[in-house]
């Protein structure tokens, strides 16, 4: 079937064409053997429990809808949508499933099972994060027209793919679903990987939401722009200065005990201590 992506349209393509390539569309019996999964196959993490449930509805009720296929020029066939019915009838150790044979170029291939597991919301936010890019540079195409390949919104595209600049272990926390894409999102505030993953950890071990993370980043943010503070000087007096002034003090006490009217004052500098010591003349 002639397939058009990103307003790239084939040549030779035209609706009598089209038309006739529908009504050549026919199921055939594959073996299992000469299957292989899409090399552009975005999804990265499969659901085994759910790949078993499946396959125990195939038992009961068969394939109901056959897989996509396109056949290599190196034999046998990729898959193009459908590889968690192809799992789920090897996990039955089916020897042939119902296919459809299609023929896609690589970009075809690619935006077709990307679209496939949007439609059924099957992919974490990193790996449709992933697949976007893919299809960015396969296509050599603009944020805008990929967005309206899939029919989403050029800044939802553009917010999936920031979620790459996180670092790697990130992103695994992403796709291990062990935290949200809404505190992905809320690490990208800070400003390098040390902060970003002292965060996660902090998410991770306090089980912090959403709201309670974007506090923390806040008030961490905040602090951070404050001007720091002056440091008050530590003066620092040596023990011989010590002495010598507790002498001179000891010395005005006595003074003034034996009844004389002594005054002192004391003024401090960065450099010295200065005492001054009046004395009142008799009259």
């Amino acid at each position: 079937m002639a397939f058009s992506l990103f307003g790239k349209k084939d040549k030779n393509n035209n609706d009598e064409q089209v038309a006739e390539d529908q009504l050549k569309q026919h199921v055939e019996e594959i073996a299992l053997d000469q299957i292989v999964p899409n090399q552009f196959q975005p999804r990265t993490i499969f659901n085994q429990e759910k790949i078993e449930e499946l396959a125990e509805t195939i038992k009961i009720h068969g394939i109901i809808q056959p897989i996509v296929v396109r056949k290599l020029e190196e034999g046998g066939y990729e898959i193009i949508a459908g590889e968690r019915r192809y799992r789920a009838a090897s996990h039955l150790k089916l020897p042939v499933i119902p296919a459809i044979v299609q023929d896609f170029s690589d970009d075809a291939s690619a935006a077709i099972a990307l679209i496939e597991n949007l439609q059924r919301e099957q992919l974490t936010p990193i790996e449709e994060a992933a697949a976007y890019q893919s299809l960015l540079e396969m296509n050599g195409v603009t944020q805008e027209a990929l967005a309206k390949q899939v029919g989403k919104s050029q800044s939802a595209i553009a917010n999936k793919l920031r979620l790459l600049k996180l670092p790697k272990p990130i992103q695994e926390a992403v796709l291990a679903k062990d935290i949200s894409e809404r505190h992905a999102r809320s690490l990208l505030a800070l400003d390098g990987e040390p902060e970003q993953l002292k965060f996660l950890n902090k998410i991770k071990e306090d089980h912090l939401n959403v709201k309670q993370t974007d506090s923390l980043i806040r008030d961490f943010l905040t602090k951070e722009q404050e001007p720091p503070k002056k440091r008050s000087k530590i003066k620092l007096v040596s023990k011989d200065v010590r002495i010598a002034l507790n002498t001179i003090k000891e010395s005005v006490s006595l003074v003034q005990k034996s009844g004389t009217d002594l005054k002192m004052s004391e003024t401090e500098s960065d450099d010295f201590y200065e005492i001054t010591i009046q004395i009142p003349k008799n009259k």
